[in-house]
């Protein structure tokens, strides 16, 4: 245990003569003194065993046993237990960041069946094994339509989530692209590179495209909604992209969870991230592995398509493990009872006297009450999570698989 030890004092002054100075203080002396922490405040050191007390007598006063309404991104799936274990086997595990060429068979097989299940799923040609989130997913999409037409104007229609919002304008800013977030779509799209539509959108509405033919089209899509909602290529779509939390994720208060960008294939040398790809080797077996090199570690700088250099792989294999196990039958089943249980609640709380201010949803509605704060407070006290708040009159309710008939009768009653 001794690496986990602090410094004594003669090793410190040791280490100190080495670099020539004479004290650790005298080490940070640039650092004016008026930004520096006066000290930490923290109690003395206890024993592990005493930590872990008190931990679980922490943990004890968390609320985990609410039913969840949540949603807005980020929703209460159903994870089957095989996940998790198949995803911690040894075969997965390594010590070695995976983002070379040489790394493990296995991991670049799951990247590449990943990649194969989001094609199937949106009707694209490519994918790749993952950005970082929904957000970066959006974001680099532009940027990759502005690579491929050479325009550096873009336009959002309708209502996206507002962190894929902040995170295209973190985005378009240094790169000088200009957005124009409208409602509806203009008549004149020739100045753009591209229109990106969010469906369902933020507040659960399930928008149709309107490709043109003068730009690109970007689809952002739920990913578990394509398990009953045609695919985005049917609308024309030239790149989809999308968060995979729904697919096989926990919520973990909000993250990690990944993105991915599918395209069609004459856009895959614009396409960021890593792909994964099956060949043969010498002896006619199955190989795989990294292709089509686009990033700036392979490449060089002013040709790469992005300065992420790297990729959530394990919240990928997580997501490849569950469509596997689900498959397509109860893939669909799961969304189509999400469907089911959020028109349930819908019309529930209309025979009630609520307004619903979307119609054609596939499991996330706008309610419209007297008091969001009330609303909320009512459903809490039951130990219900009853939706995001929206404003002062409107909540953003979603409704999964994980909800029961008996969960749906007790928010009514509740409200």
């Amino acid at each position: 245990m001794k690496n986990f030890l602090v410094h004594s004092e003669d090793v410190i002054a040791q280490m100190c003569d080495e670099i020539g100075i004479k004290s650790v203080e005298e080490l940070f002396k640039q650092i004016p003194s008026n930004v520096k922490i006066k000290g930490l405040n923290l109690p003395e050191g206890i024993s592990e065993m005493e930590v872990q007390r008190k931990i679980k007598r922490c943990a004890k006063s968390n609320k985990s046993d609410y039913i969840s309404f949540l949603g807005g991104g980020i929703y209460n799936k159903f994870v089957p237990a095989c996940i998790s274990q198949i995803a911690n086997r040894f075969e997965f595990n390594t010590a070695y960041t995976p983002y070379q060429p040489e790394i493990s068979q296995g991991t670049l097989q799951i990247m590449y069946e990943f990649q194969t299940m989001i094609c199937r799923l949106t009707g694209m040609d490519i994918s790749n094994a993952t950005v970082y989130d929904g957000g970066s997913a959006c974001a680099e999409s532009i940027l990759m339509a502005c690579r491929i037409t050479k325009k550096y104007k873009a336009c959002v229609v309708g209502h996206i989530n507002p962190e894929y919002k902040t995170v295209i304008n973190t985005y378009s800013h240094p790169q000088n692209i200009e957005i124009d977030w409208i409602e509806e779509l203009p008549s004149d799209t020739s100045k753009y590179a591209c229109i990106l539509y969010q469906t369902p959108d933020y507040y659960g509405e399930i928008i149709e495209p309107v490709k043109k033919d003068d730009c690109l089209l970007i689809v952002c899509t739920d990913v578990s909604s394509l398990s009953i909602l045609k695919p985005p290529s049917e609308y024309g779509a030239d790149i989809v992209v999308g968060d995979i939390q729904s697919l096989g994720i926990p919520m973990n208060y909000g993250g990690p969870s990944a993105g991915f960008i599918a395209c069609r294939e004459k856009y895959m040398r614009q396409l960021p991230g890593r792909l994964a790809g099956r060949t043969l080797d010498k002896d006619g077996k199955q190989a795989f592995c990294l292709t089509i090199q686009t990033r700036e570690q392979h490449i060089k700088r002013e040709k790469a398509t992005s300065n992420i250099c790297s990729n959530q792989a394990l919240v990928g294999l997580c997501s490849a493990l569950y469509l596997s196990v689900m498959g397509e039958k109860g893939f669909y089943q799961a969304g189509y009872l999400s469907t089911k249980n959020a028109h349930n609640l819908a019309n529930k709380l209309e025979q009630k006297g609520y307004k619903i201010k979307n119609k054609n949803f596939f499991n996330e509605f706008v309610v419209e009450t007297d008091d969001s704060n009330v609303f909320l407070s009512n459903l809490e006290r039951g130990e219900i999570l009853g939706g995001i708040k929206l404003n002062s009159k409107e909540v953003l309710v979603a409704v999964t698989e994980m909800i029961s008939d008996e969960d749906i009768e007790k928010y009514i009653e509740l409200v």
